[in-house]
Parts: C-alpha cells; sequence; structure tokens
C-alpha cells in the first residue's frame, strides 16, 4: 500500500509540473502582442522624451526606453514571425532607430549649452518629410499600412483627429488617387509624403517624373 501511494503521489507531481509548464507557455505573449507593445511603448517613449526635453522632468525615460529594447531585442531572434510581421518589425526599427538618432542629438546639444528653446531645435525634424513610393497600391498593403501609420502618428502627434480615418477608408483612398495619377501622367509609380509644417500634417501625392 506504501508503494502505491508513492507512485501515486509521483503521478499527481508530474502532472502538477506538465500544468505549470502549459500554462507558462500559454503565458507568453504571442509575436502580434508584442508588436504592439513595442509600437505602444515608442509612442510612449516619443512622448516622455519631449516631456523631459521641455523641462517637465528630471530624468530622460531610460526605463521605458530599456524596454524597448529589450522587446526589439526578443523580437529580433523570434523565428515565427510571418513575412508581413517581419516587415512591420523592421518599420517599427527604423522608426525607433529615427527616434534615438533625434534624441541624441538633442542631449549633446543640451550637454554643450546649445538648448535654448528644444521645441523650436525639433521643429526641423518635425517638417522633414517622409515618402513612400507605391507601384501598384491596392496589393502593396505593406507600403500603405506603413504610409497609414505615419499619417495618423503625426496627425496626434498634432492634435488632428483620427477617429474617422480608417486603414480600409484610407487604402481605398489611396488606392484611386494612385491609379487616377498613373493615368493621367503615364507613369508606373506615386510618391506619398507626410509632412509637419507649422504644426499642422502635411499629406501630398506626385508622380514619378
Amino acid at each position: 500500500m506504501p508503494i502505491r501511494e508513492n507512485k501515486f503521489a509521483r503521478r499527481m507531481k508530474e502532472r502538477q509540473k506538465n500544468t505549470k509548464k502549459l500554462v507558462l507557455r500559454d503565458e507568453q505573449p504571442t509575436p502580434e502582442e508584442q508588436l504592439n507593445r513595442l509600437e505602444e511603448d515608442i509612442r510612449r517613449l516619443k512622448v516622455e522624451f519631449d516631456i523631459y526635453f521641455n523641462g517637465a522632468a528630471r530624468r530622460p525615460p531610460y526605463d521605458t526606453k530599456g524596454r524597448v529594447e529589450t522587446v526589439i531585442k526578443r523580437l529580433a531572434d523570434e523565428r515565427t514571425l510571418t513575412f508581413a510581421q517581419r516587415y512591420r518589425y523592421n518599420s517599427l526599427v527604423a522608426r525607433y532607430t529615427s527616434f534615438l538618432q533625434l534624441w541624441r542629438r538633442t542631449m549633446q546639444d543640451r550637454e554643450e549649452g546649445r538648448h535654448g528653446a528644444p521645441a523650436r531645435r525639433a521643429a526641423p525634424a518635425e517638417e522633414s518629410a517622409r515618402t513612400f513610393v507605391c507601384d501598384d497600391a491596392r496589393k502593396d498593403i505593406g507600403t500603405v499600412r506603413n504610409l497609414y501609420e505615419t499619417l495618423v502618428e503625426a496627425k496626434r502627434r498634432c492634435g488632428e483627429p483620427t477617429d474617422d480615418l480608417s486603414f480600409a477608408r484610407f487604402h481605398r483612398m489611396v488606392a484611386e488617387k494612385s491609379e487616377a495619377l498613373k493615368e493621367r501622367a503615364g507613369c508606373d509609380r506615386v510618391h506619398f509624403s507626410v509632412t509637419v509644417q507649422d504644426g499642422r500634417v502635411q499629406f501630398k501625392a506626385k508622380v514619378e517624373k
């Protein structure tokens, strides 16, 4: 009888271990959830750096920056990413790298005493255009998605409404405008750009000459 009880006890322990392993595996965030978190953390980090550079915070947001870089490193080794997820990951990393370069320059200017007007110093970077090239806007969903996210983010930074700007509506508008421009100009590609000037977002399209 004691032998049977020992066997039963061992089996119960093994089941408990297996159950814990399954629970831990289920609690791991999916790649899509990690990408959503990365995008949100990058947006939050930019806001926190803006607050710091404007003098409303004493320390740079290094904790948030560390979280962003941890997720970036984890996703870089993620082998289960689909092509679309890998494309989105690369776009988010490129956006973060661009912000990082701006923050480093601004930090260097502050250390060298050239920080009389942080908001005005950021203006040239805000006014530089982000350009996207579309061959076929109906099929090139990845490019249109990046264009859409860039436009929405610029509008949010400038306090402009984005509630009525769904991706489906934007995709349809870009496709129709792209086809009309290509037919009128007799070209194969269209350049779309998102620019912030004087605190307002400008969205333009032009044909490739």
